[in-house]
C-alpha cells in the first residue's frame, strides 16, 4: 500500500508517495521541519511515487549537465515524458519520469541505499524547481545568512568560496546565522522577494523551514583584496542565470525563470565582491551593502 507524506517548501506543499514496505521515508530526516500533517488545502505542487526499483526507461537525449562527480542527463521519452538520470560517480542512482505539466512523475531508485538518497534528494530538487518554475520561485545555487531578519545571498561558481564566505560572515558577526549553505528558495511574493531554507543544503547539514527578506545578492569573485561595487542592468541578470536551477530548453519554463530573474535583478540590490577568504571580507561585504 502506497503511503503519502507532504511537505512544505517556500510555500509549495508536494507529495512523496512511496510503498510501506520500501523504507523510503526513512531516507529523508532533512525533509522533517518541512514536513506537513496533512494538505493544507487545493493540490500540490507536484505529487511523486518513489519506486524502489531498477527501471530501463528508453528515452532521448537531449542535454546533460556535469558538476564535480555528478552527472544528470536530460530527455524526453517517445510519449514526451521529461526524463532525468541521476549519475554519481559515474554510477547510475536513479531514474526521474515526469509526465507533462510537471504535476506527477516516478523516481525510480537502484538498491544502495547511499545512491537512492542521493537519486532522492536531486530528484525531489529538480522536480520542485520544474514544477514551481512558472510561480515566481527560483532554486538558487548559493550560500545564505540572515542577520536581523534580512536575508545576504552569495553567488558564485562551484570552489569561488561561498560557504566559506558565509562561514567568514558567522566568524565576524555574532549576530548572524546561516540559512542554507547551497540551495535555497527564492520567492517573489506581494511583499517583495523573500529568501527561504530548503531540506537541500550541500555538505552542510542546515535544513531550517524559514525564510528571510532578502535584502541583497552579492557575486563573489576571488581576487588579491576585497572590494565590493553594485551590479546593473546585463551584469545582475547575467549573474542570476548562471546560479538558478531550471530547465532553461523548454519555453514554457525558460519565460517563468526569466520573469523572475528580470524582476529580482530590477528590484534587489546586486553586488559582486572580488575578496580574499579572511574576516575583512565579510566586513568589506555587509558595510558595501548596507551604506548602498
Amino acid at each position: 500500500m502506497l503511503q503519502s507524506r507532504f511537505y512544505n517548501v517556500a510555500g509549495h506543499v508536494f507529495e512523496v508517495r512511496a510503498d510501506d514496505s520500501a523504507d523510503v521515508f526513512w531516507l529523508m530526516d532533512n525533509y522533517r521541519p518541512f514536513e506537513e500533517i496533512s494538505l493544507p488545502g487545493g493540490v500540490p505542487a507536484f505529487s511523486l511515487e518513489v519506486a524502489c526499483r531498477a527501471e530501463n526507461v528508453e528515452y532521448a537525449e537531449e542535454t546533460r549537465q556535469v558538476e564535480e562527480s555528478q552527472e544528470i542527463i536530460c530527455g524526453k521519452t517517445l510519449s514526451g515524458q521529461s526524463v532525468f538520470e541521476f549519475h554519481c560517480s559515474g554510477i547510475k542512482a536513479g531514474v526521474l519520469v515526469c509526465n507533462e505539466g510537471f504535476r506527477d512523475g516516478t523516481l525510480y531508485l537502484q538498491q544502495a541505499v547511499d545512491l537512492q538518497r542521493f537519486a532522492l534528494n536531486n530528484g525531489l530538487m529538480v522536480f520542485f524547481a520544474l514544477s514551481t518554475a512558472l510561480e515566481g520561485t527560483a532554486l538558487f545555487h548559493s550560500a545564505v545568512v540572515v542577520r536581523d531578519g534580512v536575508g545576504y545571498m552569495f553567488l558564485g561558481k562551484s570552489g569561488t568560496g561561498k560557504s566559506t564566505h558565509a562561514r567568514l560572515w558567522r566568524q565576524r558577526f555574532s549576530d548572524v546565522e546561516l540559512l542554507n549553505d547551497d540551495n535555497p528558495v527564492v520567492r517573489l511574493e506581494e511583499d517583495g522577494a523573500w529568501v527561504y531554507g530548503s531540506p537541500w543544503s550541500g555538505k552542510t547539514p542546515c535544513y531550517k523551514n524559514a525564510r528571510a527578506r532578502l535584502g541583497a545578492v552579492v557575486d563573489l569573485r576571488q581576487a588579491a583584496r576585497n572590494k565590493i561595487y553594485p551590479l546593473r542592468g546585463i551584469e545582475a541578470y547575467l549573474s542570476l542565470v548562471y546560479s538558478i536551477s531550471g530547465m532553461r530548453w523548454n519555453r514554457s519554463l525558460a519565460d517563468g525563470l526569466h520573469a523572475t530573474e528580470n524582476r529580482l535583478a530590477q528590484e534587489i540590490p546586486m553586488f559582486r565582491l572580488e575578496c580574499l577568504p579572511d574576516e575583512n571580507a565579510a566586513e568589506v561585504c555587509y558595510e558595501g551593502v548596507r551604506n548602498f
